[in-house]
């Protein structure tokens, strides 16, 4: 497939504008070759502040234009994402490393976004509370204000989707940080937003520092709320940093997904849901299955078929389309590299894989082998710390109350899975398992209609559903005397 950049923007948005940046531009590099694509204009404090400004002056239009009106913008959007859908599927591979195919149903996915929240902030109600005679009493549920919106590179559009549709749809505006990684899907949808006529300023994207834009965003007063998709350590900073202009916060954060499979369980099901889930974006998904849990009694049967798909899984560039394409970065390697060799060590065995490539065509690139470990223990690295990475890591147990107990045995609370076919068996785990979302048999948790998000050090808040509008309203109580 042709791995040649489409045009994008490479400079801010602020206020409509694209504007070159004060600071040193950045390169942009392909991680399937470690080359740079382009060089992107950077940002610092100064534009941070006028893209707050802006986003404030298009506040006081936006918020008071009606849902419909709003909607009908959103949905221009939409239909020019699904229209593009290749070329923005093309620059997202190109720089995130992921499949094309992956890549294309991100994009889906945003328009999905799009469209439901424009449909549902239509519904975000007030009511009418039973008053004393001569006496209304009124719920009214107003945007928040100016939002900033930081993002990671493991998603670069929809994680953009996820927070800017429900935020624009409920009459806010945003100040956009997406990661250095990836910034050009961000500037990709800057445009669109752009074309399909979206009002200056409700929509800002910045690049440069991380640490200068997110310290202003968190400290400026204009800015009434932080939304947050990335590492628990640097969620607990910016939560810190909020805490004096007491903003609302909502935190997207680590994951370490437990994924148990019983002795009920159907394998093949199992075993095909686990390839899918686990090497989708090459295991760099906060939701990624990263502890495989196998009761004793079928743990030889699961392994081998195991074994038997691995085959099928396949490695390569992005555009070639293959299951996995290069890691983000030499950083994401190191750790998997690191973790594997902790293990080892320490008693455990690699079924398969286990290897950074280094042959041609993927010697300059970030690519690792698709790997399968078995025999992991609690004094491993990777039993407790998220991998990130294509690792299955397969764990033996034989007592079922005690396996829900080691599954909850993290600080972490976003993803879990589970496979039964026993009624007992399901009802009691989904109770038990301390996490934000449950898969029963299934690994489709994240649906624009349904609620995402985590419990303890996986944050709080939540993105879709009716619950993603809500994020970004406040609840105004009004009291009318009729005397």
């Amino acid at each position: 497939m042709n791995r040649q950049l489409p045009e994008v923007p490479t400079k801010l948005l602020i206020n409509g504008k694209w504007i070159e940046g004060s600071q040193e531009a950045v390169a942009v590099i392909d991680p399937a070759t470690n080359e740079e694509l382009v060089k992107v204009s950077q940002g610092s404090t100064k534009e941070t502040k006028d893209a707050i400004d802006a986003a404030a002056k298009a506040f006081a239009t936006w918020s008071r234009i009606s849902p419909k009106e709003r909607a009908d913008h959103m949905n221009k959007i939409a239909d020019l994402m699904a229209e593009e859908s290749d070329r923005l599927a093309l620059i997202m591979s190109l720089e995130q490393g992921k499949p094309v195919k992956e890549a294309a149903a991100e994009i889906q996915s945003n328009v999905e976004n799009f469209r439901w929240n424009a449909a549902e902030a239509q519904r975000v109600y007030g009511e009418v509370i039973p008053a004393p005679e001569e006496n209304h009493w009124l719920v009214r549920k107003e945007a928040i204000g100016v939002v900033g919106a930081i993002t990671p590179w493991n998603f670069p559009s929809n994680m953009i989707a996820r927070k800017i549709a429900p935020a624009i749809a409920v009459g806010c505006t945003l100040v956009m940080k997406p990661s250095k990684e990836t910034p050009l899907s961000a500037l990709a949808l800057g445009d669109i937003f752009q074309r399909a006529g979206l009002p200056d300023g409700v929509v800002n994207i910045l690049l440069g520092s991380s640490a200068e834009i997110g310290k202003e965003l968190t400290e400026n007063e204009i800015v009434k709320k932080i939304t947050f998709t990335g590492s628990t350590e640097v969620g607990m900073k910016l939560y810190e940093q909020a805490a004096p202009t007491l903003k609302k916060v909502s935190m997207e954060l680590g994951g370490h997904a437990p994924f148990i499979v019983f002795s009920d369980a159907d394998i093949s099901l199992a075993v095909d849901k686990l390839i899918a889930a686990k090497f989708r974006n090459n295991g760099q998904v906060c939701t990624s299955p990263n502890r495989i849990f196998v009761e004793a009694s079928i743990k030889e049967t699961f392994t081998t078929r195991l074994l038997e798909k691995m085959q099928e899984v396949t490695v390569g560039f992005g555009t070639d389309d293959p299951t996995v394409g290069p890691m983000i970065n030499e950083a994401g390697v190191d750790k998997v590299v690191d973790q594997l060799a902790d293990a080892t060590k320490k008693g455990a065995t690699i079924l398969v894989g286990g290897h950074k490539m280094t042959e041609a065509p993927y010697a300059k690139g970030n690519f690792f082998e698709p790997t399968v470990i078995d025999g992991i223990t609690p004094d491993m690295d990777m039993y407790y710390d998220e991998t990130f990475g294509p690792v299955i890591p397969l764990i033996v147990f034989d007592d079922r109350e005690a396996v829900v107990e080691a599954a909850n045995d993290t600080v972490f609370g976003l993803a879990s899975y589970f496979f039964s076919t026993n009624l007992q068996t399901i009802s009691n785990t989904a109770q038990k398992l301390q996490y934000g979302m449950v898969g029963v048999n299934d690994i489709a948790i994240s649906n624009p209609a349904a609620p995402f998000g985590g419990v303890k050090h996986s944050g709080f808040g939540r993105e879709n559903g009716k619950y993603g509008p809500e994020e970004y309203v406040t609840v105004k109580f009004i009291a009318i005397d009729a005397q």
